[in-house]
């Protein structure tokens, strides 16, 4: 048996266990997760990837383990931006935060599903045809510069097609019924809103993954490291959340940090590709530890800048503008 199926062993050990302890302990009784406990949850899954890295590293040697630790840093950070989209539909729908664990989870579960077949299709595609290289490094530019340039509030989950539907032609309750999916009353099946907006996070991780494969595949077209790397940043996803959720206006420029991370990673995708190289005959190689210190400092620049020069900003549920001073 080949060292890399070893890994896909303990991988598909490691993934299906961690789940069980989620589910097992921390979903025990639905109750509201405290900064304190999502930093632990937090630091406990980061220490889970690094040390999964470790074992990259003994097992595949270094390039592989940087490349690990790059698709993860690239996939966390993309993941903390998609975390005010969470944010924005538990306002809107007014989620007690007891169940906002839950919904995540699940979530989580549906998006370890859909990131194997968006990475799977596109490991064969660029294998298949190199020319689409271009366009998924085209992608990522634009991607980039459309969340530069996206204005605050374009996101509106209520018109969500999942949400609308259901709303519409399903039979559902207008509470919570303590944090159930479905419920038996009067003789008939009814659907919570719960559910509803389980299916609206399942929906826009569909969306989050189309930025972030093709992101992640600029680095790397190796199946087990853009998989692996992708579910241990998801994983720890929903304990991220809980922890910086209150910070999430704070870090007001992270947004173009992280446009100018994709519009990097889709640049380095076109040029340091060997179809550019043999069209031009100009070879550009880029070590994985340049791109893996280039997000990190572009990260760290913007979290600088947010905290210098933070910026005026608007209440979620308001709307009203305030100064730092909260006035």
């Amino acid at each position: 048996m080949s060292p890399e199926n070893i890994l896909w062993i303990v991988f598909a050990v490691i993934v299906p266990v961690v789940l069980v302890l989620d589910l097992g302990i921390f979903e025990r009784r639905a109750h509201t997760i405290k900064t304190k406990e999502a930093l632990l949850m937090t630091a406990g899954y980061v220490a889970l990837a690094l040390a999964f890295a470790v074992v990259i590293y003994f097992v595949l040697g270094q390039d592989k383990a940087f490349t690990f630790i790059t698709g993860y840093v690239v996939e966390y950070s993309l993941s903390v931006d998609n975390l005010f989209v969470f944010l924005l539909i538990f306002t809107t729908f007014a989620v007690p935060r007891e169940y906002q664990h839950k919904v995540l989870f699940w979530g989580i579960i549906g998006a370890i599903v859909t990131r194997g077949i968006f990475v799977a299709s596109g490991v064969v595609l660029l294998d298949q045809l190199e020319w689409l290289i271009y366009i998924f490094g085209a992608f990522l530019v634009y991607t980039g510069i459309r969340i530069a340039i996206k204005k605050d509030g374009e996101v509106d989950p209520k018109k969500n097609f999942l949400f609308r539907f259901g709303n519409k032609h399903l039979r559902m309750t207008d509470t919570y019924r303590n944090g159930k999916f479905m419920v038996r009353e009067n003789g008939h099946h009814w659907i919570t809103p719960l559910l509803l907006i389980i299916l609206v996070i399942e929906s826009t991780d569909v969306v989050f993954a189309v930025d972030s494969v093709p992101a992640i595949l600029s680095i790397t077209r190796d199946l087990f490291i853009v998989y692996s790397s992708n579910i241990f940043a998801i994983l720890g996803l929903r304990s991220l959340f809980f922890a910086i959720s209150g910070l999430t206006n704070k870090l007001a420029y992270l947004t173009y940090g992280l446009s100018a991370i994709l519009t990097l990673l889709g640049l380095k995708m076109i040029f340091a590709s060997s179809l550019f190289a043999n069209l031009t005959g100009i070879e550009i190689n880029i070590p994985v530890w340049a791109s893996l210190a280039a997000i990190v400092v572009i990260l760290g620049i913007a979290a600088l800048a947010s905290y210098l020069w933070p910026p005026k900003k608007k209440d979620i549920l308001s709307g009203e503008t305030k100064d730092k001073s909260g006035q």
